[in-house]
């Protein structure tokens, strides 16, 4: 993956493959790997907020695991809007799939707060596919959740309105955050820009909306951070029993 700064090497133990048993509609439904699974050297690479980890249209032999921190996924639009597709949390894959299939990065991949990511070679993975029989079926119902988990958020997106996106949009990402043990999940860390590109929406109908929430006393917060005060109430919003004005 190119625009990387190389920090530090380190070894892991050696163990098998074990995928994430949590089921539910989260952003972060990818193939999980437990430490013990990456047999071999890693790089340790580390980003400041707003880095660029790997760009659309790169071939890669690597794929890498999030250690701290959490990355975006994006796409640009036919209207030339960039559309972040998904948030990747704390323990999963980058380049995965790319990786197995031996094709091209289709998404641009960036450092949505401070993280740090572990690289390892492409050939780990391709090896565990082809020997182990049940990990090909994990990774495969894993393709298949995500790509599932997308249609429903589309459909989601054209039949609700946008206050309904942007409370189901706040959720997920307190999913998201809530891996990691330091976050409880009620501070997400993302801009105004962040969050209309992860809708998509214009920043100005997404400001909007994060005002009439905040004067509800269901949000708080600014400068790239947004704080749920009252999650019964956010949920009421993106189920659309409750519309704040």
């Amino acid at each position: 993956m190119d625009g990387m700064t190389h920090a530090s090497d380190r070894r892991a133990g050696i163990g098998k493959a074990a995928i994430s048993a949590k089921g539910g509609m989260h952003l972060g439904s990818r193939i999980v790997l437990d430490d013990e699974f990456l047999s071999c050297r890693s790089s340790v690479r580390r980003f400041r907020r707003g880095e660029v980890i790997a760009g659309a249209g790169v071939l890669i032999d690597m794929f890498a695991r999030v250690h701290t921190g959490v990355v975006s996924a994006s796409t640009m639009l036919p209207d030339g809007r960039e559309f972040i597709v998904e948030i990747i949390p704390k323990s999963g894959l980058i380049g995965e799939l790319e990786v197995l299939r031996r094709q091209t990065l289709s998404l641009e991949y960036r450092a949505a707060s401070n993280c740090e990511l572990h690289f390892f070679e492409g050939r780990l993975l391709r090896d565990m596919y082809a020997s182990d029989p049940c990990f090909r079926e994990k990774v495969f119902s894993r393709a298949l959740a995500r790509i599932s988990e997308l249609e429903l958020r589309i459909i989601a997106n054209a039949a609700s309105s946008l206050q309904s996106r942007l409370a189901s949009t706040l959720l997920r990402l307190s999913a998201v955050y809530g891996k990691d043990a330091a976050n409880s999940g009620d501070e997400l860390i993302i801009s105004q820009n962040d969050l209309a590109a992860t809708l998509p929406a214009s920043r100005e109908k997404v400001n909007q909306c994060l005002r009439r929430l905040r004067e509800g006393k269901i949000i708080d917060g600014g400068q790239g951070k947004i704080r749920i005060l009252n999650r019964k109430a956010l949920e009421a919003c993106a189920n659309g029993a409750v519309s704040v004005k």
